[in-house]
């Protein structure tokens, strides 16, 4: 929806210039309006995109009608007109349509308990006049993202990592922990870290307290708290989920669809056909031509007759090579492979069109969608000798995948942590072992991904510590493009529900997501609800890195001295060469090579200047 910015500083006056040049390094999350607060302990700073209330009176910084509290607010409360009213019956005056005067008020009625309340995704940040201290929050699952840096001088707080990278580049430093994570284990965001040593995430799930006597963190929602298994129907799935479209349709601005052809997002096509009869639907979809790797237009082609207005984009080697350095710099930090890029040329379709998207995101996180999930749940049958079980999944996982992925995945997890890593860290042997032997044993994905005994727990675990960075993509690719990207399957009623299933309503005869597949019988066509390959925003990024464009520009950056301290560049350039012959893919390292060295580029220059 926004973004937020601001600075509160514990000795003096902060500077609003500042906090105007944070303002100006995410305009584009809101290009609508803009305002600003300040006073002797605090500056405000706001960008909107305007989707609910289109009125001035949707304007931020938003004030209290008594003048106390102050609040910026980045995202959406969908169930805000249902607070409205029970607000409303308690003699709650309200003088606009916004949700982000619901949420003020929500505060100043209900205190910390209001997010309890709330239905939707979220970063805000109240400030109250008389206490001089902040109150601030984000939502349960950290859609929206709220980044920070503190000293002893201040507190600096940003929607965009680059705005606070901006004001404070000289106290900043890399964090090669992050950077040893992404190249070994192709993850980011596994805790409140980032790529930079002083920057930090308001964890998800997760509030904050500041005045001059000091900053506090707390957790105030607990995944697993709200788990515990009981028999799940498809009935009831369906209904939550469409309750969950439904909210995520209140909207004064055009929304339309990222349609990937896969199994969640034409679920959410199919919902908004057939029982809201959005025959006027606007879709979204990157292709490639047929057969090439990453399309899906023979599945997303099944939706030509029921909608008018389907949009495609096709991105290529030539496309991304022109698009590096604007993407790299959209997405803030690292990303281990070229998908988000897919999901950024399909945002860059969609500004022309509409305001808000809708897409699947999360859906694989609850209804384990990626192949390794059979991992888990073979090591949770076995484990607890459900052989019988094991022999059944296993017939169908090699029927249905024709693979072995699934079984190897499933010693992989049994193994200990350590072996995990240095199994990781030899399979091409281009990371330096100085980053090996510093990081490897304070790595943070063998003991939080991968030590999970049960399906269930693989799959909270993904929601703690591997879905945030699916989010921050997205909120990224959307908001670089002034859009706002909503996900259904986030709704936390429909996570809990999902979450509480026994393993055969997520993984059931050789096929992920169950549950979903059972409740969009008649409704999702059939080709797609059966089908058991997965693919999503991917891309053909091995054919792009053997093109002569490429060719060069990849030479150049693996011997780049960006890199020199991660990479040995002998074995990158041996690997690259085999797969220039195509002996092997790497195109997944070949990217972060990439990425890492350009991102590693643009930290240094900015610095500089």
């Amino acid at each position: 929806m926004c973004g937020i910015c601001g600075i509160y500083n514990f000795n003096n006056k902060p500077n609003i210039n500042l906090v105007l040049d944070m303002m100006k390094t995410m305009k584009n999350r809101g290009p609508d309006d803009e305002g600003y607060f300040q006073d002797d302990q605090v500056a405000l700073g706001f960008v909107r995109l305007s989707i609910i209330d289109l009125s001035n009176a949707g304007h931020q910084p938003m004030v209290s009608d008594d003048g106390r509290y102050i609040i910026v607010q980045n995202g959406e409360i969908y169930n805000y007109i249902e607070l409205r009213e029970e607000l409303k019956s308690y003699g709650i005056n309200f003088r606009s349509h916004t949700d982000t005067e619901v949420l003020l008020k929500s505060y100043i009625y209900w205190g910390e308990e209001c997010l309890n309340r709330f239905n939707g995704m979220w970063a805000f940040v109240i400030y109250d006049t008389i206490t001089k201290s902040i109150f601030g929050a984000r939502d349960r699952f950290g859609i929206k993202p709220l980044y920070y840096y503190i000293d002893k001088n201040c507190f600096i707080f940003a929607s965009d990592i680059n705005s606070i990278f901006k004001i404070k580049k000289e106290s900043i430093d890399i964090d090669n922990q992050s950077i040893y994570d992404y190249l070994v284990f192709n993850r980011t965001d596994l805790s409140e870290d980032t790529f930079y040593t002083q920057i930090k995430k308001i964890p998800h799930s997760s509030l904050f307290h500041l005045s001059e006597k000091g900053f506090n963190i707390k957790r105030w929602y607990f995944l697993k708290e709200r788990i515990s298994y009981h028999n799940t129907e498809s009935n009831t799935f369906l209904e939550l989920l469409k309750d969950a479209v439904k909210l995520r349709l209140r909207s004064d601005v055009p929304v339309g669809v990222c349609l990937s052809g896969g199994l969640d997002s034409s679920s959410i096509v199919s919902i908004l056909i057939k029982f809201f009869s959005k025959f006027d639907l606007n879709t979204f979809s990157a292709v490639y031509g047929k057969g090439e790797p990453g399309d899906e237009s023979p599945y997303i082609n099944l939706y030509k007759y029921s909608l008018p207005n389907m949009f495609f984009t096709t991105p290529t080697a030539e496309s991304l090579y022109n698009d590096a350095d604007s993407f790299i710099y959209a997405m803030g930090e690292p990303v281990p492979s070229t998908s988000p890029y897919a999901q950024y040329k399909v945002m860059e379709l969609a500004k022309d069109y509409v305001v808000v998207t809708l897409d699947g995101q999360g859906a694989d996180e609850q209804l384990a969608g990626y192949d390794y999930f059979f991992g888990y749940l073979f090591k949770e049958l076995i484990c607890n000798f459900k052989l019988y079980r094991v022999f059944i999944e296993l017939y169908y996982y090699l029927k249905n995948h024709k693979s072995l992925f699934g079984l190897y995945s499933s010693f992989y997890f049994m193994l200990p942590g350590f072996v995990q890593a240095k199994l990781r860290n030899n399979a091409l042997g281009y990371v330096n072992k100085n980053l090996q032997g510093t990081y490897m044993k304070t790595n943070r994905v063998t003991d939080n991904l991968y030590k999970a005994n049960s399906l269930q727990n693989a799959l909270m675990n993904h929601f703690e510590y591997k879905l945030e960075h699916l989010l921050k993509w997205e909120d990224r690719n959307s908001m670089n493009f002034s859009l706002e990207a909503r996900v259904p399957f986030l709704d936390y009623r429909l996570v809990e529900y999902n979450l509480s299933s026994y393993s055969n309503m997520i993984i059931n005869k050789g096929s992920t997501k169950y549950i979903l597949r059972e409740a969009m019988r008649k409704i999702l066509p059939e080709e797609i609800r059966t089908r058991n390959d997965k693919v999503g925003f991917e891309t053909p990024q091995d054919k792009w890195f053997r093109t002569q464009k490429w060719q060069s520009r990849i030479n150049d950056i693996i011997s780049s001295s960006n890199l020199t301290p991660y990479i040995y560049k002998n074995i990158a350039t041996k690997l690259y060469n085999d797969h220039l012959q195509g002996n092997r893919n790497i195109a997944k390292e070949i990217w972060k090579w990439i990425n890492l060295d350009r991102w590693l580029e643009s930290a240094t220059c900015e610095k500089r200047k």
